[in-house]
């Protein structure tokens, strides 16, 4: 909230102010896993003559070996190992300090057209795991696994209750955020960045603004570089949270419906 500097006005800064305690944002929210949707920059995974690359961000090249590699730039891992399972399946493994953070399979269907992801994330207090299904969008060049080309977000078909349950707690002017794998923040609204804690990864803030009534734009960054924007909007009844997700560094953007319980 802007800060004006007059004091006469000092009363009408208090109703704002008092109507956010009451904020229908707060409470516990579910993930409508059905209502998710991806837009932006396909995935693009290059696998051939055993190297595999992908234009993750930084970028990431290594031989699909099996064995670790390191990569750089990246705040939660520092080394991953790709092994092609078969001519249409990898699995990627992802570690930080010699400590695995994020397995992944990944499993072209026998008409290339779609992929399933199967993940476990081990990065917060406890394991979540999921599995998605991407659509291709420009294959790979001949002589490639399966896997390789660009791929778009189709649908999610399953995650663990507790990578899609999350809490929000506005009192006054402050917003609190936290899930049950230990991601968490506390922050002024209009505020200074605050600390953005879990996932092991160091560095991390957030700062927060009003969106609307009850709506709030939560900008994220990593060692003072935006790399995410969440607009969070509550439907008049106050029952349905919609959140639009966009990755900045990776021009990518997820938009989902949530639940209060």
């Amino acid at each position: 909230m802007k800060r004006l500097l007059i004091a006469g006005l000092a009363l009408a800064l208090l109703v704002p102010a008092c109507a956010l305690a009451q904020s229908a944002l707060n409470g516990t929210w579910v993930v409508q896993l059905g209502s998710a949707k991806g837009f932006g920059k396909p995935v693009v995974i290059h696998l051939k003559d055993g190297m595999y690359e992908c234009n993750c961000v930084p970028p990431v090249k290594v031989k699909a070996d099996g064995q670790d590699h390191a990569a750089t730039g990246h705040p939660g891992f520092d080394t991953v190992a790709v092994k092609v399972l078969d001519d249409h399946s990898i699995q990627e493994i992802e570690k930080k300090d010699g400590k695995t953070v994020s397995s992944l399979t990944v499993t072209a269907a026998a008409d290339g057209k779609t992929a399933t992801y199967e993940f476990t994330d081990n990065s917060g207090t406890s394991p979540v795991t999921g599995k998605a299904v991407v659509e291709r969008v420009a294959k790979a060049p001949a002589g490639s696994n399966a896997v390789a080309g660009s791929w778009k977000f189709g649908h999610w078909e399953s995650m663990s209750d507790n990578g899609r349950t999350f809490t929000y707690k506005v009192d006054g002017k402050q917003v609190s955020y936290s899930d049950p794998t230990g991601y968490s923040y506390s922050a002024e609204i209009g505020g200074k960045a605050a600390p953005y804690t879990g996932g092991g990864v160091s560095g991390m803030t957030v700062s927060v603004k009003m969106d609307g009534k009850d709506g709030i734009k939560e900008t994220f960054m990593h060692d003072g570089k935006v790399t995410r924007t969440t607009t969070t909007t509550i439907s008049a009844d106050g029952k349905t949270l919609k959140s639009v997700d966009h990755n900045v560094q990776a021009g990518r953007t997820m938009t989902m419906l949530a639940d209060k319980q």
